[in-house]
């Protein structure tokens, strides 16, 4: 189901008297227009695409890019690449366009709210979308949502799927995990498990729901070990703290070693004063 939040997108970027209903339409030859850097679809099917060239040769085209003005009658694309690249396939000269004087910003949104109203982004696109906004506009992940009719939490999600490994953005982003298999990876800790699950969602076709009992059942396996591991960490810091403090009283290197019936306490001497000073110490309470 798409998010309704949406609906006020491009309706509140193209004010009403601006709509082509109104006539706001105009030719402007195809080579003329240059894409734009902020686009936040980079995959385009080619089957889809020729077949969009097909219908263009056959009918036209049937709704109007949106562009903004340039230097020098040059203008760049807002909305309607494959409709533009279309065209170009299809060796027209001109194509319909509405014309929008606006800024970067306005344009960058525009691009990216129409994108998520067609569900033309794939996940991976669309939070490499949401960070461009934050890093090149400076915009809080709360006026991102606004802007896009998203919740925060949605795109603070989107945006953690950044923090995956390029092994797996890759399969993000040629659909062999979906959002939802992402999601579940980021609740593994250890990349090395997360790159290792994505490798079996794939080869075993694994749904959302069968990767989550798979991550469930790796965290536990990896529970006893990790508890294992704290509490060996505990009794280093225990060790440690005796052994420094033997240093002190004894003023040489003392190392402690513990084993599973027991241990042994290891001193050091450098020369037969110091083992006579040592064992002076040690039997000075039974004489």
């Amino acid at each position: 189901m798409k998010n309704k939040g949406l609906g006020r997108g491009l309706r509140a970027l193209i004010p009403e008297d601006e709509t082509p209903a109104e006539g706001k339409i105009v030719e402007i030859p195809v080579g003329q227009i240059e894409p734009a850097p902020f686009q936040a679809r980079q995959e385009f099917d080619e089957d889809a695409l020729a077949e969009l060239t097909a219908s263009i040769v056959e009918h036209g085209v049937m709704q109007p890019v949106v562009v903004r003005p340039l230097a020098g009658e040059r203008y760049q694309l807002i909305i309607g690449e494959r409709r533009w690249r279309a065209s170009q396939r299809a060796g027209l000269e001109m194509i319909p366009a509405l014309v929008r004087d606006v800024d970067d910003l306005t344009s960058s949104e525009m691009m990216l709210v129409e994108n998520l109203q067609r569900e033309d982004l794939n996940p991976l696109e669309e939070a490499n979308a949401y960070k461009r906004l934050a890093e090149e506009f400076q915009l809080t992940q709360e006026e991102i949502a606004h802007r896009v009719g998203k919740s925060r939490s949605f795109v603070a999600n989107s945006l953690r799927l950044l923090q995956l490994s390029g092994e797996i953005l890759d399969l993000l982003n040629r659909g062999l995990l979906s959002a939802g298999h992402a999601k579940v990876l980021l609740g593994l800790e250890s990349p090395a498990r997360q790159n290792s699950l994505a490798q079996q969602i794939v080869a075993r076709k694994l749904s959302v729901r069968e990767t989550e009992t798979e991550a469930q059942r790796i965290q536990q396996a990896t529970k006893p070990r990790v508890a294992l591991a704290a509490a060996k960490k505990s009794r280093d810091v225990e060790l440690d703290s005796l052994e420094e403090r033997l240093r002190q009283i004894l003023g040489t290197k003392v190392k402690i070693s513990t084993g599973r019936r027991g241990g042994r306490i290891e001193i050091d001497y450098y020369s037969k004063d110091e083992l006579n000073r040592l064992l002076e110490w040690f039997f000075s309470d039974l004489s």
